[in-house]
Order: structure tokens, then C-alpha cells, then sequence
């Protein structure tokens, strides 16, 4: 194996390393560890990666990049393992894989160009990451990412098109847009597109495509157009994934998000009016410095209002030099005890929500070993007699009969 990419992190990471594998296909013994910064954990995490992979391959040199590289180059240029650290601005530059310089990470805000348009990542060769946006214009009080990936920069549509036309056109069935914060597509483009827009062109332009997802989204910047897409697009897939964060006014204040919680519900309630079938995912932290006992309850009350099926759930780790790491803190103990509490509502509101699935048919695309997701993004797997094989690739109208775990059982028919 000359060439090795080890992931850490978001959608957009996975889909960079998959471009940065392609850049680095003729170097020889390499391991490149893209690396994640949202939080102290994840940098431990990519230390802990940099020394798995040295030992599985000593004689490979390994070079770090990544947010983490990006905000802290020092840190993994101390440790013996790393031959080279590439910062974010430079990692999908060919010639950053073959340079001399130990340390080559460049100032990322003044990164102005577009983000690369090659980038995707895929999963199982049935579902595509293509890049549409990076960077970040918002400075929520406990993400350090903005430092790590600089200014929010879109790609202009006509390269996604392609994109997504030259994907669909090698059997993908179905792509999901990602970035930083892809609601804040556009502005920085000639004509101040928005990603309703963008959307709309990938659907009219790519007629081929039978399935295409957005990564999560920020409320308050859903346009009307794209309201329209998510409302009435069949091949627009019924689920969301919401960075919502907190149900409560006073800690969504504290950490500068732009929306109110009354906002979150109501721009559910609006679109499952429109289209009751999507399915509402929503990253929530738990434990954010100075929260209490009653802003905790909004929160879990908020995986109700807003029908929350797939929560992601985060006990807040303060990231040094983000300013909710200066804030006072919930006691570990206690953060750990909410990010209980949020999980087990969460994972109930899920269980409820499988359960009325079965006995329905829905269209599944499947991945690998019969297991795929459905429209709405439920986990299915296929059961005897056609239990996946000859299926992968291929989206399979599958008959529900029962749910094992978190996942739902059904037939091919």
C-alpha cells in the first residue's frame, strides 16, 4: 500500500481525504491523517491515529493536516512520528505532498478562492460527498473550526453541476451536498446565489440523479427556494439534518447562534406541514457552561416539539481558545449525566419513529452486505430470501417487517 488517508471528523473532512488520496497516488509510503479539531477529544483522538498508524507502518512517512494541523501545526510537528505538517489551505495542492518544509500551513483567512470542487468522498460506491462550501463566517462561542478552515468561500454552481453530472454518470445514485455551513452558500459569488438555487440547477441540469441530500443546515438560513425543494422535490430525500445545538434562548444567546428556539420549532413545524413524511435529525450539546437544570429541560423538551428522530448528542468539552472555554463550566459529572438524559429521549423518539415504519415499503439504496438507508435515511437491511446480494448500488423497493436495534428489517420485492 504506497498511499493511505486516515479520516477524522465531518463529512467534508471524508470528502477531502478522498481528493487527497487522488492528489497523492504517486507518492510512495505515505499516510496522510486528516485530522479534526472541534474539540479537545479529537485532537487527542488524531495524536492517538498519528501513533496507530506509525506503528502498523514504520517505515511510511506520515504527514498530518487537517483543522487540527491548521490551528495548532506545533503540536503534531513535536512528535517524532509526523515527517510533515500540511495545513488546510495547502492539502489539496498536488505539490504540498511532495514539498522539503516540515511545517507548510499558510494564514487560512486569507484563503479567498473557492473551496475545491473536486473534492468528494464516497460511501460504498453508492453515495457521493461532493464539497459545495467551506469555511465560516459565524463565531459560535464554542467552535474553534472557523480557525481551522477561515472564511466562509462557496463553489460556483457550474462546477458542481459537473460534478454531480460526472459522478451520477459512474453509477452514483445519490449525493450529499456538504461544507462547513452549506446554508451560507453564495454570497460571496457573482449574483449572490443561494443554495435553493444551486439545488434547483443540480436537480433541472442532472436529470439522471435519483437521489440528493444536503449535510446539516442552519435554520435560520433555509431561502424560500430551497423550502420549495425540500417541500415538493421527490428526488430531493425527505430528511434533515438540523445543527440546532440547545433548546433553550439563553444558552442558544450565549453561544451566539442566530436562531431562537421558538425559530427551530417553528421551521419544523412549517416544513413537515408541507412534507409530512421528512424525518428530522439535530446535533444538541449538552452541558454548555452556565446551563441549569431548566434550560437541560428545554433541551430535551426540544427533541419533542421538533419530532427529533436522529439525534446527534455532544457533552460540551471546552476547546481551548474558543471563548465558551472561558465561560463558567457545568461540573463533568453533570454534563455527562444531561448527555444521558438527551441521548435516552432521543433514542426513544427514534425507536418510536422505526416502529411506524414497519409495514410500509420503502425505497432503500443499498451499500453493502445488504444493509442501506431509506429515503428518509433510516438503516435497513435486507432479509432472506434476497437478502442484498447482487442489490449494491441499486435502490430496492423493500417490504418492513420488523426493527432489530436501531435498525429496520425488510424483503426485496
Amino acid at each position: 500500500m504506497s498511499v493511505e488517508v486516515v479520516t477524522l471528523g465531518c463529512r467534508l473532512n471524508a470528502a477531502e481525504s478522498e481528493a487527497m488520496g487522488v492528489l497523492a497516488a504517486t507518492e510512495d509510503d505515505l499516510i496522510i491523517v486528516n485530522s479534526c479539531a472541534v474539540t479537545n477529544e479529537a485532537v487527542r483522538q488524531t495524536r492517538q491515529a498519528i501513533r496507530r498508524a506509525k506503528r502498523a507502518r514504520p517505515e511510511a512517512r506520515v504527514v498530518v493536516t487537517g483543522c487540527a494541523a491548521q490551528i495548532e501545526p506545533e503540536t503534531f510537528a513535536a512528535m517524532p512520528e509526523v515527517a510533515r505538517v500540511v495545513g488546510n489551505g495547502d492539502k489539496l495542492d498536488r505539490s504540498a505532498w511532495a514539498a522539503d518544509e516540515r511545517v507548510r500551513v499558510s494564514d487560512i483567512f486569507a484563503v479567498r478562492e473557492h473551496a475545491p470542487h473536486l473534492a468528494s468522498g464516497f460511501a460504498e460506491r453508492s453515495r457521493a460527498f461532493v464539497e459545495v462550501q467551506n469555511g465560516c463566517d459565524h463565531r459560535c462561542t464554542f467552535c474553534i473550526i472557523p480557525y481551522g478552515r477561515g472564511n466562509s468561500r462557496s463553489v460556483p454552481a457550474g462546477h458542481v453541476v459537473d460534478r454531480v453530472k460526472a459522478l451520477a454518470a459512474e453509477g452514483f445514485r445519490e449525493i450529499v451536498l456538504t461544507g462547513v455551513d452549506v446554508t451560507s452558500y453564495g454570497p460571496d459569488l457573482p449574483g449572490a446565489p443561494t443554495l435553493g438555487l444551486l439545488v434547483e440547477r443540480i436537480l433541472r441540469h442532472v436529470p439522471e440523479l435519483p437521489r440528493l441530500r444536503l449535510s446539516s443546515l442552519d435554520c435560520i438560513e433555509i431561502d424560500e427556494r430551497l423550502e420549495e425543494v425540500i417541500a415538493h422535490e421527490p428526488r430531493f430525500m425527505p430528511h434533515l439534518h438540523m445543527s440546532f445545538q440547545a433548546g433553550d434562548d439563553m444558552v442558544l444567546k450565549r453561544m451566539k447562534r442566530r436562531h431562537s428556539r421558538a425559530q427551530a420549532v417553528e421551521t419544523v413545524a412549517r416544513l413537515r406541514a408541507k412534507r409530512p413524511e421528512l424525518a428530522i435529525g439535530a446535533d444538541l450539546i449538552a452541558g454548555f457552561p452556565t446551563e441549569t437544570d431548566e434550560m437541560h429541560q428545554s433541551s430535551l423538551a426540544l427533541i419533542d416539539d421538533c419530532d427529533i428522530v436522529m439525534g446527534h448528542i455532544f457533552p460540551f468539552s471546552p476547546r481551548r481558545g474558543t471563548p465558551a472555554a472561558r465561560m463558567p463550566q457545568v461540573a463533568p459529572a453533570l454534563v455527562r449525566e444531561r448527555a444521558r438524559r438527551l441521548r435516552g429521549a432521543s433514542a426513544r423518539r427514534k425507536a418510536a419513529w422505526l416502529e411506524g415504519l414497519v409495514g410500509t415499503r420503502q425505497q432503500v439504496l443499498v451499500e453493502k452486505n445488504g444493509f442501506g438507508h431509506a429515503e428518509n435515511f433510516a438503516p435497513v437491511r435486507l432479509a432472506p430470501p434476497r437478502d442484498g446480494e447482487g442489490f449494491e448500488g441499486e435502490i430496492v423497493s423493500v417490504r418492513i417487517a420488523d426493527v432489530r436495534g436501531d435498525t429496520l428489517v425488510g424483503v426485496a420485492e
